[in-house]
């Protein structure tokens, strides 16, 4: 037997056409691995398995539909194609050329190929990307004696390339752009918090919109408009298109009946349940053409007010604040004396409510003066972050 034949043999290929229970991933930001596999749970997705930046589960295509649609802290959902031991170009050449992409790929569609390569003896995502690229289009040609091209902006499939210790994991990236991506920001202010990670803070405050919710530096307005989705029941691809739709296995009425249900299941929020404070009168413009967009125009109440003139409304909710942390928009020095007001607009105007902070900052959150209850670490992108809850006696 040679070297190819023995590769072809080794490697698994279940076939994504059926609709049958597909192995998938959902790539989320860590520290919110649990909070996804919970979400997966809601849906009536069981068996996710949290892991180290996302969730491994199995379901059938409207399982995959509904991931996508319902996800708030996933930042994409992959679906396997293949599985196979990987150490040189011939073996990766090999292993995706035995993939029988024409159930997947015509000649007249488009693709894109992304890598994530770690402690493996490939080291170039580039090479690796080029050499899927070259299998794919190889195996289609030699099957229809025509090729597709490739598209990097907007791929009729986008195929994923995770290789690990080894070992060549080939998906197909159901999501197409970021789950992240909602469609109601339309302009973004400076270092803006990303909707999915804004959603995992909300989670882990375990705010279910039964009590108020207020941002005192709400920015463009995300902690407040996810907050609204989540309340609202508003499913957050519901404004968007996804990867999956352009397949060649999509199921249209499938994906109709899904979201009509999700547009059946959106309720109005209460008056004054989800509020946004904020200095800068341009921020405040975008957060409320944000808002209008996403849905929720009147429901959630923005307001002109400098830190200091805070003040929640009602007895007891959640106050929700993420401050710059020196890492992007200022240096440590000019960001004491904010992390000095935080503290003291907390003990003073918060009472009987629960105060959160977020930041990649350490040093400077021990300036806010208050014990925090608890911690929980999440990353904003490649920042270590710290999620610290403060009851407000």
């Amino acid at each position: 037997m040679s070297d190819v034949q023995h590769i072809l043999r080794k490697v698994s290929r279940p076939d994504p056409l059926p609709d049958v229970p597909r192995d998938c991933f959902a790539a989320v930001p860590r520290g919110a691995e649990e909070i996804a596999a919970a979400e997966l749970g809601a849906m009536g997705i069981q068996g996710a398995r949290a892991g180290r930046g996302g969730v491994s589960f199995s379901c059938d295509r409207s399982g995959l539909y509904r991931a996508n649609l319902w996800l708030r802290c996933a930042s994409r959902v992959l679906v396997q194609v293949g599985m196979f031991p990987c150490t040189g170009p011939e073996e990766l050449y090999a292993g995706i050329y035995a993939i029988d992409w024409t159930l997947l790929i015509t000649p007249d569609m488009t693709l894109a190929v992304d890598c994530n390569l770690r402690d493996s003896a490939l080291k170039h995502s580039g090479f690796v990307a080029l050499k899927t690229k070259d299998a794919v289009v190889d195996r289609i040609r030699a099957a229809c004696g025509s090729r597709p091209s490739v598209n990097t902006a907007a791929p009729d499939v986008r195929i994923n390339i995770h290789l690990l210790k080894n070992i060549c994991t080939v998906s197909l990236d159901s999501s197409g752009d970021p789950l992240d991506r909602r469609g109601y920001r339309l302009e973004r202010t400076e270092a803006p918090l990303r909707e999915t990670l804004a959603a995992a803070v909300i989670a882990l405050t375990g705010w279910n919109g039964s009590m108020p919710l207020a941002d005192p530096m709400c920015g463009s307005g995300t902690i407040p408009i996810e907050a609204a989705l989540l309340a609202g029941q508003v499913a957050p691809g519901l404004q968007r298109s996804f990867g999956f739709e352009r397949w060649l296995d999509f199921d249209e009425k499938l994906w109709r009946r899904l979201v009509k249900e999700a547009e059946n299941s959106v309720r109005k929020l209460p008056v004054g349940l989800v509020t946004g404070y904020d200095r800068d009168n341009r921020a405040l413009k975008l957060a409320a053409r944000n808002a209008v967009k996403a849905g929720f125009e009147g429901q959630i109440h923005f307001f002109h007010a400098e830190l200091e003139a805070f003040q929640p409304e009602g007895e007891n909710g959640v106050v929700i604040i993420n401050p710059p942390y020196g890492k992007r928009l200022g240096e440590d020095d000019d960001l004491r004396e904010l992390y000095c007001r935080i503290g003291d607009i907390m003990k003073k105007r918060c009472r009987g409510w629960t105060g959160y902070v977020l930041t990649g900052n350490l040093e400077l959150a021990k300036y806010i003066g208050l014990k925090a209850s608890r911690r929980f670490v999440l990353f904003n992108g490649p920042i270590e972050c710290r999620l610290l809850k403060y009851e407000l006696y």
